[in-house]
């Protein structure tokens, strides 16, 4: 399946000026946000009732070839709880507090992204020093949770990343609602013509420092093993990439 990019349309930071003016004057910035795979994002608008999304500043005075985005205004860590590879309750803000942490919003029958995004994390963790991989929670949330159950998380994120990856799944309507506290867009899984059924979600890499507990780094789809294998020691410490 290709991949199609698009805007989030669920956040203003992202969304395409026929919805609502840009926020952001930088148009490298707006580039970066705009990370949407097919996994993409479809135009379904805000369907949790809770408005417009979030909104943060995104600082743009960096260097535009970094693949991180600091975000000036971070976002709260999503107020989710949701069940884990186990079978247990997962209460994401409680037991990832004071810890580095990266999210990310996909499902285990994506083609491309997900698998990709999952594995180059996983190798650039393999590089940091043991202590610092015991501190780093990497959390995948899915977007699919009808087919997404704890057992089919737990096959899949051992083989796509890395065994210590926590997989989390739940009712739709909160893992929809709790994406958006960080300004991803996710549609409900769409079965099409073929029989084939596609979760399209936000593609950004959300990174929460363990100092503040904030969201304040974003990564688009496109960020290699290299750049997380570069960043990833400064993430731990809760330090700007």
């Amino acid at each position: 399946m290709a991949v199609q990019k698009t805007n989030d349309p669920t956040d203003e930071r992202t969304r395409p000026s026929r919805r609502a003016p840009l926020i952001i004057a930088a148009a490298a910035v707006v580039a970066a946000l705009a990370v949407t795979a097919a996994v993409g994002l479809g135009d379904g608008g805000d369907t949790t009732g809770s408005g417009n999304g979030p909104v943060a500043e995104v600082s743009t005075d960096g260097d535009s070839a970094k693949a991180a985005t600091v975000l000036d205004r971070p976002f709260t860590k999503p107020d989710l709880v949701l069940t884990d590879t186990k079978g247990q309750k997962f209460d994401l803000r409680a037991q990832t507090k004071g810890k580095p942490t990266l999210i990310y919003f996909g499902y285990t029958h994506c083609p491309d992204v997900c698998p990709m995004t999952m594995s180059n994390i996983a190798i650039a963790k393999k590089q940091l020093p043991k202590a610092d991989q015991d501190k780093l929670q990497v959390v995948f949330v899915t977007t699919d949770p009808e087919r997404d159950t704890s057992a089919e998380l737990g096959k899949w994120l051992p083989a796509a990343g890395d065994p210590s990856f926590i997989g989390l799944t739940g009712d739709f309507p909160a893992i929809q609602a709790g994406a958006r506290q960080i300004g991803i867009g996710i549609d409900p899984p769409k079965k099409e013509k073929n029989g084939s059924v596609v979760s399209m979600h936000g593609a950004q890499v959300i990174a929460f420092s363990p100092t503040t507990d904030q969201g304040y780094v974003l990564y688009g789809e496109d960020t290699t093993v290299e750049d997380y294998a570069k960043d990833l020691p400064k993430l731990v410490k809760g330090e700007n990439p």
